[in-house]
């Protein structure tokens, strides 16, 4: 299981593909993390997709996400096709994923996805589905993870841009590591992994 977690550029309107940048993209793979936080948005994707693909090269393994299937995974596609970026991301939009949130702008709504091989699997679709029908906890990352004791790094997400460099890249190497955590608490985790998307298109 390798975690994933992005944060995008909230001196716009971080929410919308269409204007904000993503700043920073963190993959938890067991023991090893990797933060991408290069100031040139096309390096930092490209950075990731390469990582992405070098991973599948050892053997594919499934990509974890908290509400990917609704933002962090359509997010990455709608930038990469903005800047003319090809990457080995594969999305379908699937109706049958629900969320909190509306869609994010220019989307349909949720979507299945895959990466050079590595399918995906959205950790707050498989809470939300039984956790949160019979808990009283909220399904988001930090609620739960707080719930099993888990350690959470708190900040103000509509103020991402007022991180440090240092600040920022642990806070989205935590978010991706507490997705990952919690996931790898299911055992029924492998129930919820998408299955491969047979076209592209969010």
């Amino acid at each position: 299981m390798i975690g994933l977690d992005i944060e995008t550029d909230t001196t716009v309107n971080g929410l919308d593909p269409r204007v904000a940048p993503i700043v920073a993209v963190a993959l938890v793979d067991g023991d090893t993390t990797f933060v991408f936080d290069d100031p040139d948005e096309r390096a930092l994707l490209a950075a990731v997709d390469a990582t992405v693909a070098s991973l599948a090269a050892s053997g594919p393994g499934v990509l974890v996400t908290w509400n990917g299937s609704g933002f962090d995974l359509p997010f990455i596609a709608a930038r990469a096709a903005a800047l003319g970026l090809p990457v080995g991301l594969q999305t379908v939009y699937d109706p049958t994923l629900a969320g909190r949130h509306e869609p994010l702008p220019g989307h349909r709504g949720r979507v299945r996805a895959s990466w050079y091989g590595h399918r995906h699997l959205d950790g707050y679709q498989a809470y939300r589905a039984d956790v949160g029908q019979v808990l009283p906890v909220s399904c988001g990352l930090k609620s739960l993870a707080r719930f099993v004791g888990l350690p959470v790094i708190e900040v103000d997400r509509a103020a991402i841009h007022e991180l440090s460099e240092r600040e920022r890249r642990d806070y989205v190497a935590s978010d991706a590591f507490l997705a990952r955590a919690l996931v790898a608490r299911r055992a029924d985790a492998t129930r919820w992994i998408d299955q491969v998307p047979e076209a592209s298109g969010s």
